[in-house]
């Protein structure tokens, strides 16, 4: 009841308004700076001097920002999530996911860009930002600012650190259990394990391991569906019409007696495709926060293609392979629906390659999950609240492998529901200084001034 209300009743239409609300009030920035977003991010990938330079002062770069923060979108949302989806809405959902996508870029370009304003120096003089940040220091009213950043803080320990971590390492013990055999309880340990020696090393530790990762993950789950295109290329023509059809009369691509709607197809669509990409939900803005960069409207450009990449790229590939390969009408449900259209595009090892994909989704959205609370224990509690959150991040994880959690699904998307709520007042209260601080940008920028003029960090 909870659930339905949080996500079906209104945040289906208020993340979207706030989406259309920043891409009108910033003219189009998905469409106006993506050219200049790959340039940011993409730019000076290969650049070994600065590179070096950036190693030797230990800093983080713009895109091993962007990889922990597509660590954390990229997830079990990319695998089932669209399957359900496709379920509930029919294949006209994944064009409504789309536009959820293009809204989102908006959002978060404006979450990027405040993460960098008002970001601050910890006790070891490491960047830190996010939600309860910008919320507390931008907002003028500290009553009002101080309550809604406590509760965003709180809200996403609970949602993020805690009880979605349970819920990536069930996915994971019960992926790799059905493709071989392997005591949930032992995948479980051996996570956790795995995850301490990462999240454990702290922020520099986790970039170095979400830019070594991301990227050969998502390429090789794109490979993978680029296979399935090759395969099935005489269905693509089809695949889209049943996409674009089904966005608007979905009943007469899968017949009337399916009970689906276009009311459906928009809420499946949109409701999955802003859980998978974040974009609103105030996670990857402590991302982007931690990157040094020259201004803080780069990191907004470079947190655009965040959203590309999840639900343009990922996301689209998992529903091609869904609906090319006939899974989309084979009445399962969620992650057996991929799993039913892996085993068709793989004979004999599709259970086995989904099972690695969905492990490896998990498991990065696990460390980038854990950061994401790690910063908002710093915010409440200080360094001294950090080793009993990793204990307790530990324990949720070997307690997620080794039982059911629909519960706990539940429970988790009812506080990532509650965090959307303080980020999105925050939000549109300090949508001014996102204004500002890209008229500056562009300024600067025409007249070829652009260096690191913005320290923001204050201890």
């Amino acid at each position: 009841m909870g659930n339905d209300i949080v996500w079906n009743k209104v945040l289906i239409f208020l993340l979207p308004i706030v989406g259309l609300f920043f891409t009108i009030y910033l003219a189009f920035p998905q469409f106006s700076r993506m050219g200049a977003a790959f340039k940011q991010t993409f730019g000076g990938l290969f650049d070994k001097e600065e590179n070096a330079r950036r190693k030797a002062a230990g800093e983080i770069s713009s895109f091993q920002a962007l990889a922990v923060a597509i660590a954390a979108q990229i997830g079990t949302g990319n695998v089932a999530g669209v399957a359900t989806a496709i379920l509930s809405g029919g294949p006209g959902a994944i064009f409504w996911m789309w536009i959820a996508a293009i809204f989102g870029m908006g959002t978060i370009f404006a979450e990027a860009v405040l993460a960098q304003k008002f970001r601050t120096l910890d006790d070891d003089g490491e960047r830190v930002g996010g939600p309860a940040y910008y919320i507390s220091q931008g907002i003028k009213n500290k009553g009002l600012a101080k309550g809604l950043a406590g509760f965003f803080a709180f809200a996403i320990i609970l949602a993020l650190g805690f009880i979605g971590n349970m819920v990536q390492s069930n996915s994971m013990a019960s992926a790799i259990h059905e493709a071989f055999g392997i005591p949930t309880i032992a995948i479980g340990i051996a996570i956790a394990i795995l995850a301490a020696l990462v999240f454990i090393g702290g922020i520099k530790r986790i970039a170095n391991f979400a830019e070594m990762v991301v990227p050969i993950m998502a390429l090789i789950y794109v490979a993978l569906a680029i296979f399935v295109l090759i395969k099935f290329r005489m269905e693509i023509g089809h695949a889209f019409k049943l996409i674009f059809e089904g966005a608007f009369n979905p009943q007469a691509v899968l017949g009337a007696g399916t009970g689906l709607t276009v009311k459906l197809a928009i809420r499946f669509g949109v409701a999955r495709g802003l859980f998978s990409n974040e974009a609103g939900m105030g996670s990857t803005p402590h991302a982007h926060a931690t990157a040094r960069v020259n201004h803080p409207v780069e990191q907004g450009l470079t947190a655009m293609l965040g959203v590309l990449i999840d639900t343009g790229i990922v996301c689209t590939a998992t529903a091609l392979v869904i609906i090319l390969t006939g899974a989309y009408d084979s009445g399962l449900a969620g992650p057996l629906m991929t799993q039913e259209a892996f085993g068709v595009a793989f004979p004999g090892a599709g259970k086995a390659v989904l099972a690695v994909c969905l492990t490896a989704f998990a498991f990065t959205t696990v460390i980038g999950w854990y950061y994401f609370g790690e910063t908002n224990i710093r915010y409440l509690f200080g360094k001294k609240g950090l080793m009993p959150y990793r204990l307790i991040v530990i324990a949720c994880i070997v307690l997620g492998s080794m039982f059911e959690i629909e519960f706990v699904w539940l429970l988790s998307d009812f506080f990532n529901g509650l965090m959307v709520f303080p980020n999105l007042v925050g939000l549109l209260l300090l949508h001014k200084h996102v204004k500002s601080l890209t008229k500056d940008y562009d300024r600067l920028k025409e007249l070829g001034k652009i260096s690191y003029v913005y320290e923001y960090e204050t201890k």
